[in-house]
């Protein structure tokens, strides 16, 4: 999964795009260790010591770990886990939606994710403030 946010991250870059994480794993340094390891550069939030219980995840009603919202330009969630080639599908939708034309392309994961169907969400809603990652000794 790293690797395709990554792709996407770098593609984008210069589009109307965010890729935001939100980890729940409880123990920050250990969040901190799989940041850098698995070099994740993008925006990524830590849902609390409460893990799975955090404030971002109850806010959002998520039961399942990953859980995907893909958000239009208004931030209103308009596909939920979607991934891979789905994930693609449901970006360049929303950017052709605003006017930016995109072809998304993965050449050192092909063959992944292909085969799933574009899930939209039923709802909308707007993003919660939420903390980002504190630095080591924050609080």
């Amino acid at each position: 999964m790293y690797p395709h946010e990554r792709s996407l991250v770098k593609q984008l870059s210069d589009k109307p795009f965010a890729l935001i994480g939100v980890n729940s794993d409880r123990d920050l340094d250990s969040i901190r260790e799989i940041v850098k390891e698995k070099n994740i550069t993008w925006r990524s939030f830590w849902n609390g010591p409460e893990g799975t219980s955090g404030p971002i995840s109850t806010a959002w009603n998520v039961s399942g770990w990953p859980t995907i919202y893909v958000l239009d330009g208004e931030g209103r969630i308009r596909f939920k886990n979607v991934r891979g080639d789905a994930m693609d599908k449901a970006l360049e939708t929303l950017l052709a939606e605003m006017k930016v034309d995109v072809k998304i392309t993965h050449e050192e994961e092909e063959g992944e994710g292909g085969g799933e169907q574009l899930r939209p969400a039923v709802a909308g809603k707007t993003i919660p403030a939420a903390p980002i990652l504190p630095p080591k000794g924050g609080k």
